[in-house]
């Protein structure tokens, strides 16, 4: 049922992180334990760069719910809408978020949204990090002996990171 929260699969809940786009998505799945965070999964899904914007977004959609599947989380946290400079990039970047929304909403898992200040500064110290600062640190957090491959996957995980360090921080209030 769409709004009830999954029940963990695992042990330890998984947390997916999801930075979307209609060109890259990436995802970024950890597992809360409680000697830390371990990472799960990270990638990207990139449809065919030739597709029309509405078979973009039906690829990602496939994809996304296939790997929400797989994974199983009880939380997803999407990036939030940010201001563009451009129009039609605004409106991309919404229907992209519009369908990772709508599939975790589907999924029956929490969905929670966080601002990319917000990640950045929970991650790297200040909400202006760049994007590899930020990939550093998320690296650094989960004892990665090599930097991710993808940018969008490390955004992706900063979210995952970001919402058990808030989760931590309201268990200790």
């Amino acid at each position: 049922m769409i709004g009830e929260p999954r029940k963990p699969a695992a042990r330890w809940p998984i947390i997916l992180g999801i930075d979307p786009g209609t060109r890259v998505v990436g995802y970024g799945a950890i597992v809360a334990r409680e000697r830390g965070p371990r990472l799960l999964a990270a990638g990207t899904v990139v449809p065919p760069s030739k597709q029309s914007v509405p078979e973009r977004l039906g690829f990602i959609q496939a994809e996304l719910m296939r790997l929400i599947a797989q994974i199983r989380p009880t939380v997803v946290v999407v990036e939030q809408a940010f201001a563009a400079r451009n129009v039609q990039s605004a409106l991309r970047i919404g229907e992209g978020r519009g369908v990772v929304l709508a599939c975790a909403a589907a999924s029956g898992a929490t969905v929670i949204q966080f601002a990319p200040a917000v990640a950045k500064r929970a991650i790297a110290g200040h909400g202006a990090a760049d994007k590899q600062q930020v990939s550093a640190m998320v690296g650094q957090i989960l004892g990665l002996s090599a930097p991710l491959p993808a940018i969008d996957a490390s955004d992706a995980l900063a979210l995952a990171l970001t919402y058990l360090q808030r989760a931590a921080f309201e268990r200790l209030r």
